[in-house]
């Protein structure tokens, strides 16, 4: 406990681990000494409804900065409990992802347009597994590897012309996703928010413990 919040970023998922640092908590250690059950309570309560602050506003936060359903980045989000060690945890998917996530897919002559963004040359289908994507020809004169970031590209070889089936292997296709690597420097600021809104909860929560045990005592006169 004696570090506080911090941050661990992979190439696919980022985690934020939630905890008091032990500075923060003395202004509180002489009721932690008192009652340590009931601190501990406090502190777990304060924890769990600071994770579930910050899920809310990253899953805001992101989808106004990517243009992304907010329900598409909830989706990636998985806050974890308070374990034994008096910690809680966000996990936060940042590996590509599939761009008919993001928003309502249309297809359109020209392509397929979903949340803003426009995808040339692209169709709105199933091709593999039981949900439809956004799938581009690899060959098609609109292929842009930008827009199809960490792709799974099927099949193989180069440039083909004329219609093959999509579930041919030999007519190599790619699938459009959105890249989030642009949220990585935010994790450090959504760390420090979310350090002192703890600090704010937590205080509620040892003041309502501190408020169970007066009117305790005033029951018991």
């Amino acid at each position: 406990m004696s570090v506080g919040s911090y941050t661990q970023q992979s190439r696919d998922a980022g985690m934020i681990t939630l905890q008091p640092s032990l500075a923060d908590f003395q202004a509180f250690k002489d009721f932690a000494a008192i009652m340590p059950k009931a601190a501990a309570a406090a502190q777990r309560r304060a924890i769990n409804k600071t994770l579930r602050w910050l899920v809310t506003h990253i899953g805001r936060a992101v989808s106004r900065k990517e243009r992304i359903a907010v329900a598409a980045v909830r989706q990636r989000l998985r806050a974890f409990s308070v374990t034994n060690n008096g910690s809680g945890k966000l996990w936060f998917g940042i590996n590509p992802i599939e761009a008919s996530r993001i928003g309502r897919a249309r297809q359109g002559r020209s392509g397929v347009s979903v949340a803003g963004r426009q995808y040339q040359g692209a169709f709105f289908k199933k091709v593999y597994g039981g949900k439809a994507d956004i799938w581009i020809r690899t060959g098609s004169k609109h292929f842009r590897a930008s827009d199809y970031p960490n792709s799974d590209v099927s099949g193989g070889g180069g440039y083909r012309t004329g219609w093959v089936s999509e579930n041919d292997n030999r007519f190599p296709l790619a699938k459009a996703k959105v890249s989030l690597d642009e949220v990585r420097p935010l994790f450090e600021q959504w760390v420090r928010k979310a350090d002192a809104r703890l600090m704010e909860v937590l205080q509620q929560e040892l003041n309502f413990e501190i408020q169970k045990v007066l009117k305790g005592g005033a029951r018991g006169r």
